[in-house]
């Protein structure tokens, strides 16, 4: 069950309200999970950080050819990351051939991690030249 707390008064009622079905699994004997964290991305955030790889992805070149939006998002995940001083790992590939890249999910992203992130990579895509889209709900 999940429970979205929007401010002091309302979470700790939710709290209490939940009380009474956690007690009573506790009393069955089964071991329960409760699991307090911010919300993550929205999914205007989501599809404002893919409108912006899109546009990326058209107009840039890496590494001497064009890349595709999944591309796009683990590059700039991983530079972002890098920039905010965690670090991603580099891994000796499971099938022995070359190496992988690992890092955070940009579904686990916080709110305000995922506008950091988009403000990332539209930062360094003014850097490169990207014209960017503006539909209508990203100016509001």
């Amino acid at each position: 069950m999940n429970v979205i707390l929007h401010n002091a008064q309302q979470g700790y009622t939710a709290i209490l309200s939940l009380w009474p079905q956690i007690k009573a699994h506790l009393m069955a004997g089964q071991t329960m999970v409760l699991e307090v964290k911010e919300k993550t991305r929205s999914t205007e955030q989501n599809a404002k950080l893919h409108a912006c790889l899109a546009d990326i992805a058209r107009q840039v070149k890496w590494a001497g050819k064009p890349r595709d939006v999944d591309t796009w998002k683990r590059l700039l995940t991983a530079g972002w990351l890098r920039a905010r001083g965690e670090s991603v790992e580099i891994l000796p590939a499971v099938d022995g051939h070359g190496v992988d890249v690992v890092f955070r999910r940009t579904s686990t992203l916080t709110i305000k991690e995922c506008a950091e992130l988009i403000e990332y990579a539209q930062a360094w895509g003014a850097e490169q030249g990207v014209r960017f889209s503006a539909p209508e709900w990203m100016e509001a």
